[in-house]
């Protein structure tokens, strides 16, 4: 089987931590926002937004595990193309999770939602 070297995989682990709290929060937030206010006009775009951030989360999830599924099946070792990619990867994820929970944190505040 091949292994990423240990930072790299590490890293992958602690982004799909905190992607899977990133879904959590948004469904949570989503569901409490629809039971105490229901659809109305003006939660529909924030209960919206959070369904986007919740699928956006889900996506990039979804795309280190796939990586990870793809690297356990290459024999002997990772290829340069493959490590590049999960770089990539890590660094678009590590450049959009701060405003994927921001906005999380500002409909909470602006709805005040625990």
């Amino acid at each position: 089987m091949a292994k990423l070297p240990p930072s790299i995989s590490e890293t992958i682990w602690r982004l799909k931590r905190r992607l899977a709290d990133v879904i959590d929060n948004a469904r949570a937030a989503e569901f409490f926002l629809f039971h105490t206010f229901g659809e109305t006009e003006r939660t529909i775009v924030y209960l919206n937004d959070l369904q986007s951030v919740a699928e956006q989360a889900t996506e990039r999830f979804s795309q280190f595990s796939s990586l990870q599924i793809r690297i356990l099946n290459i024999q002997p070792h990772v290829s340069e193309d493959m490590l590049e990619l999960v770089k990539q990867t890590i660094d678009n994820t590590e450049a959009r999770l701060p405003a994927l929970e921001q906005s999380i944190q500002e409909i909470r505040t602006e709805w005040e939602l625990r």
